[in-house]
């Protein structure tokens, strides 16, 4: 039985930490080592972390990666290893068109997987298909790879891409199966959405089927900014079944024993000329690193393999590795969140101490006269149950003192939103100041339905670091809350009456959401549709909903793209989030839509 016992690397990188993740990726090929493998697959871009975005346009930085690549070529004594890197060069075959943006004095660069052998850079494989939407921005930096290599290791054929070149039926994949290839090493930085994790797996098993090819699919995990990746790495056998999968949000050091020899046999059956050996294609390198030699004595690998997580599961434990990364990777030690008794500032204090801890979470109550009993009961029994830090500063006075300032100025003038609104921004001073006094992260707690539409306050409870539930719509964010007080080991953390009241920013007497917004189980569908899917207003109203409800609702959307562009990032979590997936003009005479 011929086997082949390769080790995948669900890394977390830290974009543009060269020395760190350097140092990462030789501690992991110690272990590599120590377990005998042929060889060791690290996901794309491990040594710059991805992306690194306008990093790449610095020629000193792309000078340091090259020097942390050849670090990392030295450490490889005795192994075979793919690298995720950025090569730099002159790319072989037909000059492709040039990226959007280039480094002054630089050459062409590539998003490439650099395998090496025994200390040997074998060679550097640029990816070929370069995604330029959504989040990804790649042909703004990196040129299309233009050869594709089958390199055998230890009598095994493999074929080496990265991420988007699996996606296409056509595409790498294809011609290395074709050239030979009984294993393809994929390697990726694939961030997280709602729904992606199966459709991952559903593609990677078609891919391996139509191709006969054992498949692995090696993810890091992390987050960066606005994305979390998930990690999740797979191994799939020729016939597409899972046979191994990696921890999702966890780093990961995967084993397996692949048999290749099944490959070999399986394909004795089907048309020979399909897998002919040393068919004639012009643009493959086959490079021979070892022939088969004697097998090894290993011991064998039983691998323990953690089950998917539900849908639901997953959303939470992206958010809380966003946060935990965020906050981490950019040096802050605490957060704090200005709890209101609602179910966003709940769910968002529930997430910040399971990513953090209760130490590093306080929270601060700050009662206006509109505060309810309610409210101030619940963010008691909350933050007990939380066991964290807080404090109350009533802005009764502060508000009073605005109105009294105001006053001469607002003569003849009725209230309305304005002293609603000044209430929240005395909220987002209050919060500020703790931050620069205490060197705090402010959490902002708006949830995606109320960023839509913008019913939130610019400069006022907008006001903050990082957006933790921004993607989140309401409705979700009530699903969040029950699932959070199903995985409590006691007693729920987040107060029943929180979650079951309606919703209600308290800054006027009585006042519910449902006063300026359609109900939330209306109002999240007509935003996935508009937002997410590009629907226009008839193709909504046709799917059910009140044309003038429709009409409103866009109508907000649009008007609020100044007040969003100015909110913080937060986690991306669904198919199309607001900022990098979205961008749309603030100056838009549109009215098509």
């Amino acid at each position: 039985m011929r086997r082949f016992r390769i080790a995948m690397v669900q890394m977390n990188s830290i974009v543009g930490d060269l020395p760190g993740n350097r140092q990462r990726i030789t501690g992991w090929l110690r272990e590599a080592r120590k377990a005998k493998v042929d060889l060791v697959v690290f996901p794309e871009l491990a040594i710059t972390g991805y992306p690194p975005e306008d990093l790449l346009l610095n020629p000193k930085f792309l000078s340091d990666t090259k020097r942390a690549l050849r670090e990392v070529v030295k450490h490889c004594r005795g192994l075979a290893a793919v690298v995720g890197c950025v090569s730099e060069g002159e790319v072989p075959g037909t000059r492709p068109a040039p990226p959007l943006a280039v480094a002054v004095g630089a050459q062409e660069i590539c998003n490439a997987a650099a395998v090496i052998a025994d200390r040997r850079l074998v060679i550097s494989y640029g990816k070929r298909y370069l995604p330029n939407y959504g989040v990804f921005d790649e042909r703004r930096y990196f040129h299309p790879g233009r050869r594709i290599p089958v390199i055998v290791l230890n009598g095994t054929p493999v074929g080496v891409n990265i991420c988007e070149d699996i996606w296409f039926p056509d595409g790498p994949t294809r011609t290395q199966a074709m050239a030979g290839a009984e294993v393809i090493v994929n390697i990726n930085a694939s961030p997280f959405h709602v729904g992606k994790t199966k459709l991952r797996e559903q593609m990677l098993a078609t891919r391996a089927r139509e191709n006969g090819v054992i498949v692995t699919y090696t993810n890091t995990i992390g987050g960066q900014d606005e994305l979390v990746f998930d990690g999740n790495s797979l191994v799939l056998d020729q016939g597409g079944e899972v046979i191994l999968r990696g921890k999702a949000f966890e780093e990961d050091f995967l084993i397996a024993d692949l048999d290749v020899g099944a490959v070999a046999r399986a394909r004795m059956g089907q048309v020979r000329r399909k897998w002919a050996a040393g068919r004639s294609m012009t643009d493959v390198d086959r490079i021979v690193v070892s022939g088969l030699s004697a097998a090894r004595k290993r011991a064998p690998i039983v691998p323990a393999e953690p089950a998917p997580l539900d849908p639901l599961e997953e959303v939470y434990q992206a958010l809380i590795l966003g946060v935990r990364d965020y906050v981490r990777k950019n040096g802050f030690g605490q957060v704090v969140i200005g709890l209101s008794g609602g179910v966003d500032s709940a769910l968002t204090a529930a997430i910040a101490v399971d990513a953090l801890g209760p130490k590093n979470v306080v929270g601060v109550f700050m009662p206006s006269p509109y505060t309810s009993r309610d409210s101030r009961e619940d963010v008691a029994e909350l933050a007990e149950r939380l066991a964290i830090r807080t404090c109350t500063i009533p802005i009764t006075r502060m508000f009073r003192s605005y109105l009294s300032s105001l006053a001469a100025s607002f003569v003849g003038r009725r209230p309305d939103t304005t002293e609603e609104n000044l209430q929240a921004r005395i909220r987002g001073n209050l919060l500020m100041a703790l931050s620069n006094k205490f060197g705090y992260l402010v959490l902002t707690t708006g949830n995606k339905s109320e960023m839509s539409v913008g019913y939130a306050t610019l400069y006022g409870d907008m006001a903050g670091g990082f957006a933790v539930i921004k993607d989140v719509p309401k409705t979700m964010v009530y699903d969040l809350a029950r699932l959070r007080n199903r995985r409590a080991s006691a007693d729920a953390v987040i107060p029943k009456r929180t979650i079951e009241r309606a919703p209600t920013a308290e800054l006027a007497p009585g006042q519910k959401d449902e006063d300026s917004l359609p109900p939330y189980a209306v109002l999240d569908p007509i935003l996935k549709a508009y937002v997410e899917e590009d629907k226009s207003a008839e193709e909504i109203t046709a799917m059910g909903f009140e044309p003038d409800t429709v009409r409103r609702v866009i109508r907000l959307v649009d008007g609020s793209e100044y007040k969003r562009r100015q909110a913080p990032i937060g986690i991306k979590i669904t198919h199309r989030a607001f900022g990098k997936d979205r961008r749309m003009p603030i100056t838009n005479g549109y009215r098509g839509r």
